[in-house]
């Protein structure tokens, strides 16, 4: 049967976005109920997104009907590191507009978030998808699930004509695809493809609501904004990585133990994470940059440390598909373990579509400038050039060229 790959509501429900987003929502409303953040949304392609405006609009305004039912919360309730005030403040959340501003400005989208950390902070994800879904919907009309199936069968068929049986049993993958998904549609089919026929091992997937609803792990921890946001929290710059991590620390107890290295270069985090986060975490994950030789660097500073690589797990999510999971997972197969998190190559790769490439992201919090510096030049984010040289500073991180400019 054909299907459309469309339906009418893009976001499903509250927990239709990444788990990261609700680990940190609940680290925020113990720690920083009351900070103010902005973050900023960019195409990085130049796509022309004016057409699209008002229906965008009208899909924000769908996310302030969204609620969480009594059986959302009882899902929730079984993750053990979920609070009960945490429960009972997402069972009285609701998506305000009020927060984010949609216009057009120098005849590009322009989407702006302003307001509390705590009730911004969901916004993220649902945005992007809604972004993504409109685009998709006008350019794309007649796309069928079955495209999309078919596709992802042709990707089995190469990773089990190219790995051997020992390597699929030890590939871990899992969906990471929210953000920038085809449709709500698309997502929800891949997932239940991946769970019943894929290859390796399927693990689970970053949205919640789809873990719910097909019976898979939830999976996430903590993104860069949680990160850049103690740059203007910890008592000192150079000591806001130490900080976030410590406030981590004391939210979780060791649980939810993969940290994420490149907000301020793998290099300055590294510098940070002494014996004691070490042992704490879990493992490490990868977002940008060469990923062998990022792990390379990992596997050197556990060493060091005189902790075995084979106790950690390194988790990589940047731009990945099949053929260079497998690649890293060659590279370092035995020296320390490794999961996937692939995103766009699952939820919106269907031939003759192009997927988005867009970005939103926190550009300030207590009212001042905050940034990314990640290990791939080009990708620095921040809206105040002084804040970055400040930033580089204080870390001690080269000002690299970006690949625009010559050497």
């Amino acid at each position: 049967m054909s299907e459309s790959a469309f339906s009418n509501r893009i976001v499903q429900s509250l927990l239709d976005t990444d788990f990261y987003k609700l680990t940190m929502m609940q680290a925020v409303l113990h720690n920083y109920p009351n900070v103010d953040v902005e973050w900023e949304f960019r195409c990085r392609n130049g796509e022309d997104l004016r057409p699209y405006l008002d229906e965008i609009k009208h899909q924000i305004e769908l996310l302030c009907e969204l609620s969480l039912s009594p059986e959302h919360l009882a899902f929730l309730e079984r993750i053990t590191f979920i609070k009960p005030d945490f429960l009972r403040f997402l069972g009285l959340f609701r998506f305000n507009t009020r927060y984010v501003k949609t216009t057009i400005e120098n005849d590009e989208l322009c989407i702006r978030l302003h307001g509390p950390w705590l009730h911004v902070i969901l916004f993220e994800v649902p945005l992007l998808a809604i972004v993504s879904e409109v685009r998709n919907r006008h350019r794309y009309p007649d796309t069928l699930l079955s495209q999309a199936r078919d596709r992802l069968y042709d990707k089995f068929e190469w990773l089990t004509t190219h790995a051997t049986t020992d390597e699929l049993a030890e590939l871990k993958v899992a969906d990471f695809g929210t953000r920038r998904r085809f449709s709500y549609r698309v997502q929800e089919e891949m997932l239940g493809v991946l769970k019943n026929d894929f290859p390796g091992q399927f693990v689970g997937t970053s949205n919640v609501h789809l873990a719910r609803q097909l019976d898979l792990k939830p999976l996430g921890t903590m993104a860069h904004e949680w990160i850049m946001a103690h740059q203007q929290l910890g008592p000192r710059l150079i000591d806001s990585q130490i900080a976030a991590l410590d406030c981590w620390v004391r939210e979780y107890r060791g649980l939810l133990g993969i940290a994420l290295t490149d907000c301020i270069t793998t290099d300055a985090f590294l510098n940070d994470f002494d014996l004691y986060f070490a042992k704490l975490f879990d493992g490490l994950r990868h977002d940008s940059g060469d990923p062998v030789k990022w792990a390379e660097k990992c596997i050197s500073h556990y060493q060091k440390l005189g902790i075995d690589p084979m106790s950690k797990t390194l988790v990589f999510s940047d731009g990945l598909n099949l053929p260079k999971a497998l690649d890293i997972f060659r590279a370092l197969r035995g020296r320390i373990n490794v999961s996937f998190g692939i995103g766009t190559n699952l939820t919106a790769d269907i031939p003759g579509i192009a997927p988005m490439n867009m970005v939103l992201k926190m550009t300030a919090c207590a009212g001042q400038a905050v940034a990314k510096i990640s290990d791939e030049p080009g990708k620095t984010q921040c809206k105040d050039p002084n804040f970055v040289a400040y930033l580089r500073h204080v870390f001690k991180v080269p000002d690299l060229p970006s690949p625009e400019k010559p050497a």
